[in-house]
């Protein structure tokens, strides 16, 4: 039985990085698998402030390269819970690029599925998620939704 409850706002995460010389592609631009691990870092660490509990990604949904980033370009990754299940978590995890002005523009979205492990790399249960706003409550509405899907590919064998 889950007693634990925690807001939305008590995880979020956000890092900074600056696109260096090693971060691009043959095209100049950020390599997108550099992009994915930042990502990652910043779902897993979102679960972890979540469930206060060794954590880790189960799968990817939705991940989108909307713009390009590029030499000395700085981004921004914000990671924040969307849902929680009994055992795993989705996190979304959006990337920016900020101006020195500071106006963000989004090059990226994912959802990650994060499940929560105990001292023996088992999973464990998570604390519930309180929603406070209501873009929270719709969030976690396309999280379930995300939720069927991902169930039904995996019955079909995607």
């Amino acid at each position: 039985m889950r007693i634990e409850k925690r807001k939305v706002s008590e995880s979020v995460t956000e890092t900074v990085h600056i696109v260096r010389p090693n971060h691009l592609n043959a095209a100049s631009r950020l390599f997108g698998g550099v992009l994915m691990q930042w990502m990652d870092e910043i779902a897993a660490l979102t679960a972890k402030r979540h469930t206060r509990t060794n954590v880790i990604t189960a799968s990817v949904d939705n991940l989108r390269f909307l713009k390009g980033a590029y030499q000395n370009d700085v981004i921004v990754i914000k990671g924040q819970m969307t849902y929680v299940g009994n055992t795993s978590m989705e996190v979304r995890v959006e990337s920016f690029v900020e101006r020195p002005d500071g106006e963000r523009t989004l090059i990226n979205c994912a959802y990650f599925t994060i499940v929560a492990l105990d001292g023996n790399d088992k999973p464990t249960p998570v604390p519930q998620l309180i929603l406070e706003t209501e873009e929270e409550r719709q969030e976690w509405e396309n999280g379930k939704r995300r939720r069927e899907v991902r169930k039904m590919r995996r019955e079909e064998g995607f």
